[in-house]
């Protein structure tokens, strides 16, 4: 029977009243005095078996004299024992016995003991006795407690009172307000008295306070709820069981908060924004104070270069983002967009010369440390109620590109290590995301630049039209356009008006526009019709294309859209033909602004389609607007309203073009347009019969010598004699020329406006030809020294054939024309 088992004396309550119950007597020794019948059927023994034989003799464990002398200490103390003991049966069977032993005294003192045994098998005896129970609910390593039906606590176990650090007893009569700080009170009664009320169990329910023995931390707890009944099925109160999950809980903080930092931060190319993300993720679930201060060439989209400053030995940075709970920022903290002055040795500092983080945990304003963050020494910061600090350096592809700064002060917690790493982790992000805005800032930058250089400075000279433009750069989150506008002074006191729009954004897109722009200006100096200008640039933006896909560039030409007009301000004739283009308007002075109704033509860049042009002839005064559609394009709003919201600004009494540009201005979005704006305003002048002469031509030599008295005749009524030399040359060759090799019929005009204009037209499509003659040619000269003596000349074609045009200026300079006069006698 003997093992190595030991004797278990543990005391425990036995199911005693369940099944039969054997009885024996044992003498102070332990000797069998005494021997019940139910004893004998238990284990087999009769009485004459077992009398007189020591009680170790029946038990399957050789019992240890220190382990019975316990057991009979501990009866003769507390005047009982209870517990699991093996035995044996006369078979040689093992049992297992609850026994129970009381100590019984005789008169003359002496100890007897009762043994009562009850065989455990087959017996829920862990759910039959309260001992039992009570005793298992004490040992168990979750916490446990007992309310009554006012939801006062009335028992508490071990565990409770060692996580706690409160002792057991201090548990007791205490409500739930008084224990658990920091959670919804009126909730969780209203919880637990739900499961009072209707029985029904409470179960895996998630409470998070602050006790007050974790020192202001958040203490979360999984609980479980049920009810306690009497016999009767009466409650008598609540028996709550909880598991602490803190660390669980704060790491799945952790995670919603890096998961949140995630979904927010980078969404924007804005590096300011992207700084002023960081500090909205961290406060209030992570900090009560969040600075963010990057390097000032950061916003510029530059290399960041050394924060230190070697003469000042500070650090100095700019503030991109703040964010603080509670009612704002303390007033010692440098507000968004301020530089702030960071001692060398301030944690700021430390962190950019390291590079790596730095925790103070407890600010100490005669520490180590130094003054501190920013102008405001950590005293103020300390008397503001700030009392811990981590400085995390933002450093991305090898610069730095800044400090973040995490405050608390109103949550008495301060940083600890695994609150470091979060940072970390945090800022990570943050600077990739801050370096990608700078490098987009910079590409940005530099595209704006290229358009606004390749864009007009300022308008000609000209005065058929008095103009006005406005160029709005879109959101940088968009790119940069390739919008362009143009005033181009043409011929015959004519100016061409031009609004494009290039598809796509980016340098490659301005750099299409400039490539456009520079097109449009060389075509409309050949003084081309506006529909085949537009087919001009039409092949022109097909051969860049294809260009494009042959280098293989990573982003090819697809098209624009282009609209075109040409103004002449002695015929009030305007010409136009649009390409893909919003339809320009038309104020009338005095009237309505209504929509020119032209055909729309492709975008430019399918090919091979025609362009159609519309001509009309507007009164003096007219105001033509022409823009792209970045102008009548916004969220939610269609172009048909954009189109009617531009016509009420442009609505009213008559204005000039640049308060007419202001009520435009004044009707756009706070915020940056989507897209580019261009915008050209052209108010349109017409030149009077005082300014204008002309006069028909016959085909016969001899009327060259009417041709210049005509036109020496007209200078004097217009009071430029000091001209007459020199028209009356160019007078003499455009209209000997006309006459010998053009076709009739002949007219000469001449146009006074900001020079004198002379024009010969005639129906032949032959265009004259400068070129140096011959020392034996007895012609050819006309023309050079026409060239030499004139500020412009050329000719362009009409649908009846041709003009040949000449502009002298007002001022012609007598060295000029005498050294024309000698290179001409020179090749002669």
């Amino acid at each position: 029977m003997a093992n190595t088992e030991e004797l278990q004396v543990t005391a425990v309550g036995m199911p005693f009243g369940t099944t039969e119950t054997a009885t024996a007597l044992l003498d102070g020794h332990g000797v069998v005095t005494g021997w019940s019948a139910p004893a004998t059927r238990l284990l087999g023994f009769a009485a004459a078996d077992v009398l007189g034989t020591p009680v170790g003799k029946l038990l399957a464990v050789a019992p240890d004299a220190r382990g019975v002398a316990a057991a009979l200490e501990w009866t003769r103390d507390e005047g009982s024992w209870a517990g699991l003991v093996p035995a044996v049966t006369r078979e040689g069977r093992r049992v297992n016995l609850g026994v129970r032993i009381n100590a019984v005294t005789d008169g003359e003192g002496t100890s007897r003991w009762v043994v009562s045994a009850v065989c455990t098998q087959g017996v829920p005896w862990w759910g039959a006795s309260g001992p039992v129970i009570e005793r298992m609910f004490a040992l168990s390593p979750m916490g446990m407690a007992v309310l009554d039906s006012d939801l006062r606590y009335v028992w508490v176990n071990a565990a409770t009172a060692r996580a706690s650090g409160v002792p057991a007893d201090q548990w007791l009569g205490r409500s739930l307000a008084e224990m658990l700080p920091g959670v919804d009170i009126e909730a969780v009664e209203a919880e637990l008295r739900a499961v009072l009320d209707t029985g029904v169990p409470l179960l895996g329910r998630e409470y998070v306070n602050q006790p007050p023995w974790k020192a202001g931390q958040e203490q979360a707890l999984l609980a479980s709820v049920f009810r306690l009944d009497d016999a009767a099925g009466n409650p008598l109160g609540l028996c709550t069981m909880a598991n602490d999950i803190t660390d669980r809980y704060l790491a799945k903080r952790r995670l919603d908060l890096l998961d949140q930092a995630g979904e927010r931060i980078g969404r924007t190319l804005d590096v300011a924004q992207t700084a002023q993300d960081l500090a909205d993720v961290a406060v209030p679930e992570f900090a009560d104070l969040v600075t963010v201060d990057l390097l000032d060439p950061v916003f510029r989209g530059e290399e960041p270069r050394s924060a230190l400053d070697p003469r000042a030995g500070t650090a100095v940075l700019r503030r991109a983002g703040l964010r603080s709970v509670g009612d704002g920022p303390p007033a010692t903290a440098v507000e968004v967009g301020q530089t702030a002055a960071h001692p060398a040795t301030s944690p700021v500092a430390r962190a950019l010369h390291s590079g790596r983080p730095r925790l103070v945990a407890r600010l100490d304003p005669h520490s180590g440390e130094g003054g501190a963050p920013g102008p405001e020494p950590i005293a103020r910061m300390r008397e503001a109620g700030f009392h811990s600090l981590m400085a995390v350096p933002l450093r991305a592809r090898g610069s730095h590109l800044g400090v973040a700064l995490f405050w608390r002060g109103p949550r008495p917690q301060p940083f600890q290590d695994t609150d470091l790493a979060l940072a970390t982790e945090l800022t990570s992000r943050v600077a990739v995301a801050v370096d990608n805005a700078r490098r987009f800032t910079r590409e940005h930058n530099a595209a704006l630049t290229l358009q606004r250089d390749l864009l007009p400075q300022g308008a000609p000279e000209q005065t058929a039209v008095e103009a006005a433009s406005l160029y709005l750069p879109a959101d940088a989150r968009a790119g940069v356009g390739g919008d362009w506008f143009d005033v181009i002074p043409l011929s015959g006191a004519r100016v061409g008006l031009v609004v494009g729009d290039v598809v796509g954004h980016g340098i490659h897109a301005a750099a299409t526009m400039g490539r456009l722009r520079t097109a449009v200006q060389t075509l409309a100096g050949l003084d081309l019709a506006p529909d085949e200008l537009l087919a001009q640039l039409d092949g022109l933006i097909g051969r860049l294309t294809e260009s494009e896909d042959h280098g293989g560039a990573e982003a090819g030409v697809v098209g624009a859209t282009c609209l075109y007009a040409v103004y002449d301000p002695v015929s009030r004739r305007c010409t136009l033909a649009r390409a893909g283009h919003p339809p320009p308007l038309v104020a009338v002075p005095g009237g309505p602004v209504h929509v020119l109704e032209l055909p729309s033509g492709p975008p430019l860049g399918l090919g091979n389609l025609p362009f159609e042009s519309t001509e009309l002839t507007l009164d003096e005064g007219s105001a033509l607007v022409l823009y792209t559609n970045g102008l009548i394009a916004a969220p939610g709003l269609d172009a048909d309203a954009g189109i009617e919201r531009l016509c009420a600004a442009l609505a009213g009494p008559d204005r000039s073009v640049k308060a007419l540009r202001e009520r435009v201005m004044e009707t756009l979005p706070a915020n940056p347009p989507d897209d580019d704006v261009a915008l050209l305003l052209a108010r349109t002048r017409a030149l009077g019969a005082g300014q204008v002469a002309s006069r028909e031509i016959p085909r016969d030599p001899a009327a060259v010598s009417d041709a210049r008295a005509w036109a020496l005749a007209t200078l004097g009524e217009w009071g430029l004699d000091e001209l007459a030399f020199t028209a009356e040359l160019v007078v003499s060759e455009l209209v000997t020329n006309a006459v010998r090799y053009g076709s009739p019929p002949i007219r000469l005009r001449l146009i006074r406006e900001r020079a004198l204009i002379c024009e010969v037209s005639d129906h032949s499509s032959t265009s004259p030809h400068l070129r140096r003659a011959g020392t034996t040619d007895e012609g050819g000269r006309g023309l050079f020294l026409v060239a030499h003596v004139v500020q412009d000349w050329g000719t362009r074609y009409t649908p009846e054939g041709k003009t040949v045009w000449a502009e002298q200026p007002f001022e012609p300079h007598p060295a000029a024309l005498a050294a024309a006069l000698g290179d001409g006698m020179a090749a002669g």
